[in-house]
């Protein structure tokens, strides 16, 4: 079962979030504050982490920023009110994987997590089989055998897996900056 840390100050959106990931089966923790989502990261162990970009005490941006640089595995995905305007491109650099609209529409959402799961799922798996951590320890580190080194191919799957899922939005950028200079 996958698990997914939901930050939103809403009650409401958290109440409709957390009704809609249960329904599809999934393990739901609930926050409602910046600083409390990053300090549940390691407890929490999510898959993938549903985000409010206007949530209290450390913005969605910051926190987006904070996961994709500490849990590399971890799938991201940035939510805002319908009528909220905010800046995609910053949402982009930040090195989100989805923008999701409020009030969350249950086909839009289910539709968005399942891939990133996968791929989070995918990439817990390779860097364990590469002898990577995916994310920082939970506890303190066992020393590393001397004469165990991480097997090549593993870190080059591990390494093909992380760019397989940076890709589409590196295309996306480089192609709206392309358009900018051809004058489109």
């Amino acid at each position: 079962m996958s698990t997914i840390l939901l930050a939103d100050d809403s009650p409401h959106a958290q109440r409709l979030g957390e009704r809609i990931l249960r329904e599809e089966g999934f393990s739901v923790a609930s926050v409602t504050d910046g600083e409390t989502a990053l300090l549940r990261m390691s407890d929490v162990d999510p898959d993938v982490v549903l985000v409010d970009v206007f949530l209290p005490g450390r913005s969605g941006f910051e926190i987006c920023r904070a996961i994709k640089s500490s849990y590399r595995h971890v799938r991201v995905v940035l939510t805002a009110g319908m009528l909220e305007t905010f800046d995609e491109q910053e949402a982009r650099d930040a090195g989100c994987d989805a923008i999701l609209r409020k009030p969350f529409e249950a086909s839009a959402v289910i539709g968005t997590l399942r891939p990133l799961i996968q791929d989070a799922r995918l990439a817990r798996r390779l860097f364990a089989e590469a002898g990577v951590p995916p994310s920082p320890p939970r506890a303190a580190p066992a020393p590393a055998s001397s004469n165990s080194a991480p097997d090549p191919e593993r870190v080059e799957a591990a390494v093909t897996l992380a760019l397989d899922a940076a890709l589409p939005a590196l295309v996306r950028e480089i192609t709206e900056k392309v358009l900018v200079a051809l004058g489109h």
